[in-house]
């Protein structure tokens, strides 16, 4: 346990009836579980940026938030192959904040997939704005089947999520101590 690693988890999507929100809190959870602070990110919590004038459009209290983070943990649904565009303009109103700041992704869909798509369209973009992406995802394939309509997660599904989800988050930390104390030296 290293309660001194702040992650932020990241739910991507501000839709109506979003089903990735059950995922999003599913990890937040199992991530204060870890024994590291979780900040959970609900972009309708925040003023984002508009489009093409993401220096204007900053909230200072995300600001806060992605400069806390030692890591991130970005839940994406997948919309018509790709990920929401609330998702990318919270991720362009702070490039300097995830210089070197790792991050997992879980990929959510109604379908087959999982949200595999998305994930692997965000990588770029990652990349681009010095995140250390990990090699781990979870994928959440056909959303509404895993939890039930209060958000928990159904018993048939807890054993696999759960280890898979471990994987993730034994990457995402030992990579946020690796890279906290990188960028601690001079």
């Amino acid at each position: 346990m290293d309660t001194s690693l702040v992650i932020a988890v990241i739910c991507g999507t501000t839709r109506e009836g979003r089903q990735s929100m059950r995922a999003a809190q599913w990890l937040a959870d199992f991530g204060r579980q870890r024994g590291v602070e979780i900040i959970f990110v609900d972009p309708k919590d925040y003023r984002l940026p508009p489009d093409g004038a993401p220096e204007d459009g900053r909230d200072p209290r995300y600001s806060d938030v992605t400069a806390r983070a030692d890591a991130f943990f970005i839940v994406t649904p997948e919309y018509n192959h790709g990920y929401p565009g609330s998702l990318k303009r919270l991720l362009d109103s702070e490039d300097e904040n995830y210089l070197h700041k790792p991050v997992v992704l879980a990929g959510v869909s109604n379908g087959p997939w999982g949200g595999t798509r998305a994930c692997e369209a965000l990588l770029p973009v990652l990349r681009t704005l010095g995140l250390a992406v990990s090699s781990r995802t979870v994928y959440f394939p056909r959303i509404q089947e895993i939890f039930d309509e209060q958000g928990v997660m159904k018993p048939d599904f807890v054993e696999g999520y759960t280890k898979s989800t471990q994987g993730a988050y034994d990457d995402l930390i030992w990579l946020a101590r690796a890279l906290k104390t990188a960028r601690a030296q001079p």
